[in-house]
């Protein structure tokens, strides 16, 4: 059986690192190279343990980090990722140069996710939102019951496969109502 990473828990430091402990980090990793963390604290003299030390490297120190606000192609590209992978961060931040993680997936849940919901669209299964579809119909079938009863109102949501638009709809505009839906 593998042995605890922190031997002597007590010994260890906790919480921000300071900058005298950052440039040690630095100091070793550059002269020596990113090997087993699990060794770095002890031949570096850190009082940190191995897997603090690596993500501290891999979150905030390493040089390939790409620093700043994300681009609107990275936006697009993490919504189209995580509409085929899913909360598999690590797949779509291998996808995005310079970006970790854990910056993709807190960007993910602060800005994006958010920004989906405004747009009435579910950022589990990115479909138009189930509330925003049933307020939309119940609205146009108060507002269209002066019309015939076979009317379907077609939306991204609808059965109907032959009129569906081949993008997401205007979410201002009323959806289109195909009378060759309708069923009997």
């Amino acid at each position: 059986m593998r042995k605890a990473c922190c031997d002597n828990k007590e010994e260890m430091h906790r919480g921000a690192w300071s900058k005298q402990e950052d440039q040690k980090l630095i100091d070793y990793i550059t002269k020596h190279g990113a090997g087993c963390w699990r060794n770095l604290p002890k031949a570096d003299g850190l009082l940190r343990c191995g897997k603090s030390c690596r993500l501290r490297w891999m979150n905030y120190l390493s040089p390939n980090l790409k620093r700043g606000n994300f681009s609107e192609d990275e936006e697009d590209l993490i919504i189209k990722l995580h509409a085929l992978l899913g909360n598999r961060w690590s797949l779509i931040a291998g996808r995005l140069p310079g970006r970790t993680d854990n910056e993709v997936k807190n960007y993910w849940n602060s800005h994006l996710r958010r920004k989906l919901i405004k747009m009435g669209i579910d950022p589990k299964n990115h479909r138009i939102s189930h509330y925003l579809h049933r307020k939309r119909l119940e609205y146009w079938s108060e507002n269209s019951s002066r019309g015939t009863d076979h009317e379907v109102v077609s939306d991204a949501g609808s059965s109907c496969a032959k009129h569906q638009p081949s993008s997401l709809p205007d979410l201002n505009s009323p959806p289109s109502i195909h009378s060759s839906c309708a069923q009997p």
